[in-house]
C-alpha cells in the first residue's frame, strides 16, 4: 500500500449554513438547550460556535453512546462539564439507558424559568428545549426515544434531519429538533479525523482507507490491545497504520484477484467494528 499523508477533512454544505440561521432565528422560542455529544470524543463532537450562539440560556448536555466509550474516561468528562457550570449526564439514546434522568435535570437546569413561570401564574407551563449537536451524534435517537409516540426521522448516517421539528415528550416537556450542524472548517485536523473516525462526516468525502489507517496507528499508540485482540494479531504498537490493515486483510482473508490484499473492503470493517463498539469502550480524548 502507498505511503498517505493527512486528509484536512472539511465539511459545510448549504444546508448546515442554514441550520446556523434557524438556531439562531428559534432560540426565542425555547427556554433551554440540549446539546448531544458523542461520548467517544466530548470535546470534538462539539460545535464551538455554539457558546456564542446559545448565548446564557440554560444547557443540558448529553454524553451520547456512552456504552461504547470508556466509562473512566466519561466519568471525568462529566465532572469536566460540571465544573464549566452545565448540566451534563452519560447516555445511550439507542436503548434509554440514562435517560431517566433527563427529565430532572431538565428541571434543575430551567429551575429560574420555573420559578418565573410561576410568579407569573403560569405554572406547568411547557418546558422548551432546543435539541442541538453535530451530525450522527444521536439527536433523532434521542427524540424518538423520548417521545415514544412522536417520531423524528433517524438512521445511522450523517446529515438526515434537515429542518426543524417540534416534539411533545411528556411530563411537561417539548424539544425542537434541529439538523446537525459543523462549523466552516477544522482549525485541528485531529478533530477532522477523530469527527470523520466515529462517523460525524460522511465516509463519501473521505479515503476510508486513508482514515482507517491513521485510526489504526492512533489505537495502536493508546490502545493496542483493543486492535490485537479483536482481529487476532500481535505486536502493532510501533507498526504504521497500512501495515495494521495489511495484517487485518490478510488474517481475515480479504484478497482480490492475484493475493492481493483487499484494503478497501479491510477499512470499511475497520471503520465499522470500531463504530459499532467491537473493539471494545474506546474514548479518543480525555479532559485538558
Amino acid at each position: 500500500m502507498p505511503d498517505y499523508v493527512k486528509q484536512n477533512v472539511q465539511w459545510f454544505p448549504g444546508h448546515m449554513a442554514k441550520t446556523r440561521r434557524q438556531i439562531k432565528e428559534s432560540l426565542s422560542l425555547v427556554d433551554g438547550v440540549v446539546e448531544i455529544v458523542d461520548a467517544r470524543v466530548p470535546m470534538s463532537s462539539r460545535n464551538p460556535e455554539l457558546d456564542d450562539i446559545v448565548s446564557k440560556k440554560p444547557r443540558v448536555i448529553l454524553l451520547n453512546k456512552c456504552d461504547v466509550a470508556d466509562a473512566n474516561a466519561t466519568a471525568m468528562w462529566l465532572k469536566y462539564f460540571e465544573n464549566k457550570g452545565h448540566y451534563a449526564i452519560a447516555v445511550d439514546c439507542r436503548t434509554g439507558k440514562g435517560l431517566n434522568k433527563f427529565d430532572t435535570i431538565v428541571k434543575k437546569a430551567l429551575a429560574d424559568v420555573i420559578a418565573r413561570n410561576e410568579s407569573k401564574g403560569m405554572a406547568g407551563k411547557p418546558l422548551r428545549l432546543m435539541v442541538v449537536g453535530i451530525p450522527n451524534t444521536g439527536k433523532s435517537s434521542f427524540i424518538n426515544r423520548m417521545g415514544k409516540n412522536s417520531k423524528a426521522k433517524v438512521a445511522d448516517k450523517a446529515g438526515v434531519t434537515r429542518q426543524n421539528q417540534w416534539f411533545n415528550v411528556g411530563n411537561g416537556i417539548e424539544l425542537l429538533d434541529t439538523p446537525g450542524v459543523l462549523w466552516p472548517k477544522f482549525d485541528d485536523p485531529e478533530v477532522g479525523d477523530k469527527l470523520a473516525f466515529i462517523g460525524s462526516v460522511k465516509d463519501e468525502i473521505t479515503d476510508r482507507e486513508t482514515l482507517v489507517c491513521r485510526l489504526l496507528e492512533a489505537l495502536a499508540k493508546t490502545r493496542p490491545g483493543s486492535i490485537e485482540e479483536r482481529y487476532k494479531i500481535s505486536g502493532v504498537e510501533h507498526l504504521q497504520g497500512w501495515e495494521i490493515l495489511e495484517m487485518i486483510g490478510k488474517k481475515r482473508g480479504f484478497l482480490i484477484k492475484g493475493g492481493e490484499i483487499d484494503y478497501e473492503r479491510a477499512a470499511v470493517i475497520v471503520a465499522d467494528e470500531f463504530r459499532g463498539g467491537k473493539l471494545g469502550r474506546i474514548t479518543l480524548e480525555l479532559p485538558q
